[in-house]
């Protein structure tokens, strides 16, 4: 009678368990299961399949016996906690690769902080060490800019970002497409400070926050001409073409002549008049068609602006403006 109860609570053990599967009839109810990573097969012990994972201790061991299958897992959490009123992150991450480097910011160096006296007594340097070091921290950097390519890539960086006035992430993709320029031979043989001008002069453009080629000329120190080249070039290359419309110019000009609210919705009415016909605009120099939008729509509202001030600001002539408003007549004469 024993055997056949020890027998006969075995087999309903079994059936229970069913290796972690469900049992079926009415009232049936699926076995608890719970894996972690690397555990997902039953319990050797018990047959369960209830794995729990104890950060704190690093162990996973069975959560209906108790037996521990691995030990000093890794932990997968921050190598510390940054507190609200802790002082900086502390992070050991460094940021991200950025192309505003030669290197993208992924070079390493030897600090001239740490050869000092004072260092080498902290780091337990010996003076036949520190000598040593200090050699190979020279060799070090003289092999970092040995290469001219290396060379001139840092030196354009450099000027798009003293001299480009543009947001990190355009100064980043202006880095961007330089470098891919120097990469594929273009800068070899032209000048520098014209190939990096032309790249932000597009980069702005493409962004529709154009700004003139005066301008660029004056910060990079570069002649009309041999910029304008660079840009055709660049922007062929590079497929950077886009067709900028004088509206894109309208902020300048309102900012710089201070105009009241009034002008302004008079200067968007014209242009809506006039974008209907891009034969007027299409072509011509933008900067140019908004100067003669900006004098036609403060001669309409009574906003008294010469067209001396409104060429100084545009940086056009005032017989461009002329020129432009007898060619736009014929839509002005509805206004």
């Amino acid at each position: 009678m024993l055997g056949e109860r020890n027998d006969k609570e075995q087999k309903q053990h079994k059936n229970a368990q069913r290796d972690n599967k469900a049992r079926t009839g009415f009232g049936a109810q699926r076995p608890h299961k719970a894996t972690v990573e690397g555990h997902t097969s039953p319990c050797t012990d018990c047959g369960d399949t209830n794995w729990s994972n104890d950060i704190s201790r690093g162990e996973v061991s069975c959560g209906t016996c108790g037996l521990v299958v691995e030990e000093n897992t890794i932990d997968p959490g921050a190598e510390w906690t940054n507190f609200e009123n802790s002082s900086g992150d502390r992070s050991r991450v460094g940021s991200a690769p950025s192309y505003l480097y030669a290197d993208r910011g992924m070079n390493t160096h030897i600090a001239r902080a740490d050869l000092t006296s004072s260092g080498a007594s902290r780091f337990g340097i010996s003076s036949r060490q520190l000598r040593d070091l200090r050699r190979r921290r020279v060799i070090d950097e003289r092999s970092q800019t040995r290469k001219s390519r290396v060379r001139n890539v840092m030196k354009a960086n450099d000027m798009i970002k003293n001299y480009s006035q543009l947001s990190k992430e355009q100064m980043e993709m202006a880095c961007r497409i330089y470098s891919k320029l120097s990469m594929n031979g273009y800068v070899a043989g032209r000048s520098v400070a014209g190939v990096a001008g032309a790249v932000c002069y597009l980069i702005a453009k493409n962004d529709d926050q154009p700004v003139q080629i005066t301008e660029v000329m004056e910060r990079f120190k570069v002649g009309e001409k041999e910029l304008s080249r660079m840009i055709r070039q660049v922007s062929s290359r590079m497929r950077l073409q886009k067709v900028i419309k004088p509206d894109s110019f309208f902020n300048k000009l309102i900012s710089k002549l201070n105009l009241p609210p009034n002008t302004v919705q008079e200067m968007t009415k014209i242009w809506k008049a006039i974008e209907k016909k891009p034969e007027l605009w299409q072509g011509k120099k933008p900067v140019g068609i908004a100067a003669a939008i900006v004098y036609c729509a403060v001669k309409q509202t009574a906003n008294k602006r010469t067209q001396a001030q409104i060429c100084k600001v545009a940086g056009v002539s005032e017989v461009t403006i002329r020129q432009t408003l007898r060619d736009m007549e014929f839509a002005m004469d509805a206004f």
